[in-house]
């Protein structure tokens, strides 16, 4: 597994990881969705990057229902997969992104970050074909994880689209199948006159499905951040963000309905992080003097 493999799988759901529900926000997720959160939304905004004691992770993610062994054997985990790098000082653990994943993390933070997350030029959209023999059936599933990551539907076997352009070879040179590009094709391409764009969208994606995460989002945040401790918070925020990008690629509006939630999203994330950024960069200094202090 690559990192591109880590990050879109980092998600929803329970399992291994140990992740408990969340009270309060969209749904729980996977402790490593929340490391990668962690960094993203706070430590990769400064401009030393410190590496993270431990004690941090343990702290943080037991707020997000997250037990001290489950949070222990995901930063080992993610240690071993090469995610994260780690160092010790005395008898404490620091833990920092790996220079892949730093770069992958930072990436995805260009669209985390947009004021148009879900919005493409007008009518624009790439379109991939490939097949896989079958002695390649190995790598299915890994080409429809990197595809799905990157904004893809599937039309039919082996034909995908996604809204906007796409370099399809970075997606694959990321997610570690440079291979597949011997098996793919790919072009830029738009409607023509009788097209139904709105069918072809609901034949790629779940549209009721996107939808409903959106009003899941919004009616976890809308009403701003809650009392308590900013650090967690803001992880949380930005785990049900990513989560809202991995399921809603950017699809056109003008095709769905008036009332399609994509800007409203937008908006309630905006709101909330930057209420919560002053207060959890605040809070990460004041967790990295005390470790500092012993």
């Amino acid at each position: 597994m690559t990192a591109v493999d880590d990050l879109a799988a980092g998600g929803r759901g329970g399992g291994p990881d140990g992740a408990g529900a969340d009270p309060e926000g969209a749904g729980p997720h996977r402790p490593q969705a929340l490391v990668f959160s962690f960094f993203g939304g706070v430590v990769l905004r400064r401009e030393d990057a410190p590496p993270i004691p431990s004690s941090v992770f343990l702290r943080v993610l037991d707020g997000l229902g997250v037990a001290e062994a489950a949070a222990r054997a995901t930063l080992a985990r993610m240690t071993r997969k090469g995610l994260l790098e780690r160092t010790q000082v005395g008898r404490a653990a620091y833990y920092r992104l790996s220079p892949e994943t730093s770069a992958l993390v930072e990436r995805a933070g260009v669209r985390v970050a947009s004021a148009t997350p879900f919005e493409h030029p007008d009518e624009t959209w790439t379109l991939l074909s490939y097949s896989m023999p079958e002695s390649r059936r190995d790598l299915r599933h890994r080409v429809r994880a990197a595809l799905t990551w990157a904004g893809f539907g599937g039309l039919r076997d082996g034909v995908w689209i996604a809204p906007g352009t796409v370099d399809v070879a970075e997606v694959f040179a990321e997610g570690g199948l440079e291979e597949v590009t011997e098996l793919a094709e790919w072009f830029a391409a738009t409607p023509l006159p009788g097209v139904r764009v709105d069918e072809l969208i609901r034949r790629a994606w779940s549209v009721d499905r996107i939808r409903e995460r959106h009003d899941q989002f919004i009616a976890a945040w809308w009403a701003g951040p809650h009392e308590g401790d900013p650090l967690g918070q803001i992880t949380r925020l930005g785990a049900d963000w990513l989560q809202l990008l991995r399921t809603d690629p950017g699809l056109p509006a003008r095709h769905l309905s008036a009332d399609w939630p994509a800007a409203q999203s937008t908006a309630v994330y905006r709101r909330c992080y930057e209420a919560l950024l002053p207060a959890a960069a605040r809070g990460l200094d004041d967790e990295l003097g005390r470790a500092v202090a012993g």
